[in-house]
């Protein structure tokens, strides 16, 4: 009598273990760590965001009876906590992006910490452009009936925190880390933003669902998104060999109080001039000058 396939396991499963094992020809599907420096973790990561939300706005999140006697106590002890755990995943993310280039990192530790240090020194003003943000959701949203209601509810303040806290890492040349704080919130709200996009202050996305903002894009001061915009990128360059080059400015730049209505894709190195609106479904690959309203699909536009 055959055997069933879960009889005959041993051999098939073997097979399967030695082809999964194989590095050829998916090399990078592999992943090796040195003994003293394990990956990344995302539980701690996310205990780290818990912390920082709870950091940067007391009362919401985490220890909500925090009074205001005790806060500065409670405030002190969490950033302690903060920067040692940030400090040893800042590590891990140095040690992959060393183990992926074959590179050595001697003194990745004493770099992780002085990154960790002047991150935490930089989180007065990363509270500064939230408080912000949330200023620009409490006004541009007529349903929301108290500002904190935006910090607690809406995706844009879940989004914001994540890349204020990203962008400002990203911007200490911590690798790895950045990004997986904001794949957080993109996997949460759908709001995808690249944590070296620029966005100036008091930034607000309404509804939200489905924004994608491109790597190079620049936002500056008071503007704002609908769900389904596009900031991104119109061509790709590529080096003699046919691989694609890394970090060229290639996505849009809207200048001061720039409004974008939902569905627009708004494509290239162009810019918004200051204080334009953009229907939605636009379609805009040109630049258009200060006080533009596009209200059709176009593929360049002088304004209107």
């Amino acid at each position: 009598m055959d055997r069933s396939p879960f009889e005959r396991g041993a051999v098939w499963l073997e097979n399967v273990s030695e082809a999964l094992c194989s590095p050829a020809p998916y090399q990078t599907m592999i992943h090796e760590s040195p003994g003293d420096s394990p990956m990344p973790s995302l539980e701690i990561l996310g205990e780290i965001m818990s912390r920082l939300r709870a950091a940067l706005f007391p009362g919401f999140f985490g220890n909500a009876r925090t009074s205001a006697k005790s806060l500065r106590y409670h405030m002190t002890a969490n950033l302690d906590s903060i920067v040692t755990l940030l400090a040893e995943q800042i590590r891990r993310g140095i040690c992959f992006t060393c183990a992926e280039t074959q590179q050595h990192c001697p003194h990745c530790g004493r770099d992780a910490e002085e990154k960790a240090a002047a991150f935490m020194l930089d989180l007065p003003n990363i509270r500064d452009l939230l408080a912000g943000d949330v200023s620009a959701a409490y006004a541009g949203d007529p349903a929301a009936k108290t500002p904190g209601e935006t910090i607690f509810c809406y995706p844009s303040m879940t989004a914001m925190t994540n890349h204020r806290i990203a962008h400002a890492l990203h911007k200490l040349d911590v690798p790895l880390i950045p990004r997986i704080i904001s794949e957080m919130a993109h996997s949460t709200t759908g709001i995808d933003i690249h944590p070296a996009a620029q966005i100036g202050e008091c930034f607000f996305v309404d509804h939200g669902t489905g924004v994608v903002i491109g790597e190079t894009s620049i936002i500056g001061k008071g503007c704002r998104l609908y769900q389904g915009v596009t900031l991104g990128a119109l061509s790709f360059s590529k080096d003699a060999s046919g691989v694609l080059i890394k970090g060229q400015p290639r996505h849009p730049v809207l200048e001061d109080d720039v409004t974008v209505y939902a569905g627009a894709t708004i494509l290239g190195r162009i810019t918004l001039g200051r204080g334009s609106v953009i229907g939605g479904n636009v379609w805009l690959t040109k630049s258009i000058p200060p006080g533009s309203f596009i209200s059709v699909e176009v593929s360049g536009a002088e304004g209107q």
